[in-house]
């Protein structure tokens, strides 16, 4: 038995998100699984380092299957270019101990939410970028983003309708990337709630534009409430960016 693991990314664009879905085929581990199974001529069961929400992308997602075939990890990434749709590719694979879990095994993450602070939105990249017409004052969102850092009970910052499961999680760094009119917030943690970086984000942006202020993020913290935050801004500026093993 060969525990293979795979490098993939994606454009979430019109997908459902990662994960497989029974009422449609449009979900990337579906994909995935399809070829997989195809090639293998064996039912592939994907896992995942975790799920990425409908029109969200990834450069970095790591998965992991196993199979009773012996493949070669170069014959697999030719398989998956030639047969996967365009906007999903694994780009790297190779035979890991049979104990590695994507899911499980996994130390922390990286996102990115991409911005255009441009007056006009630059047209190439509006499937990629939310925009934001107004002026951003980035230094009070960098200091509202302070506020986040460490561990911290993110109750505020999630749609997680289930009151059972733990809202606790941390943030290691939150790092502001400038270039001309893009904003690039880098985001590094232990994991991350159902809809976490967008609204952080979606709350951050609020900062930058005055609507609140940089000291209202450690108040909203610390109330555990939903409505006190931003808004879950869109998800085509969201990239799953790397996965710490």
């Amino acid at each position: 038995m060969q525990n293979i693991k795979l490098m993939i990314a994606y454009d979430g664009s019109r997908y459902y998100g990662w994960q497989r879905l029974g009422n449609t085929e449009q979900t990337i581990q579906g994909k995935i699984e399809n070829v997989l199974s195809k090639m293998l001529k064996e039912n592939i069961e994907l896992i995942g380092s975790g799920r990425t929400d409908g029109g969200v992308h990834a450069r970095g997602q790591v998965a992991n299957f196993k199979t009773s075939v012996a493949v070669s990890p170069q014959d697999v990434i030719q398989y998956c270019h030639y047969y996967l749709p365009s906007d999903i590719t694994v780009y790297d694979a190779k035979i890991v101990d049979e104990k590695f879990h994507a899911r499980y095994n996994a130390k922390g993450k990286q996102y990115i939410y991409q911005i255009d602070n441009g007056i006009i939105h630059n047209v190439f990249e509006r499937k990629y970028r939310y925009h934001v017409p107004q002026p951003l004052d980035i230094d009070k969102m960098k200091k509202a983003s302070s506020y986040l850092i460490g561990e911290h009970d993110f109750r505020s910052f999630t749609n997680l309708k289930s009151k059972k499961k733990s809202t606790i999680r941390t943030i290691s760094k939150i790092d502001f990337i400038q270039n001309d009119t893009f904003i690039d917030i880098s985001f590094e943690g232990n994991g991350f709630l159902y809809n976490m970086v967008r609204i952080i984000t979606g709350t951050l942006i609020e900062v930058g534009l005055n609507n609140m202020l940089p000291e209202d993020v450690k108040t909203i913290l610390n109330k555990k409430e939903r409505p006190l935050a931003g808004p879950n801004i869109p998800p085509h500026g969201l990239f799953l960016q790397k996965v710490f093993y």
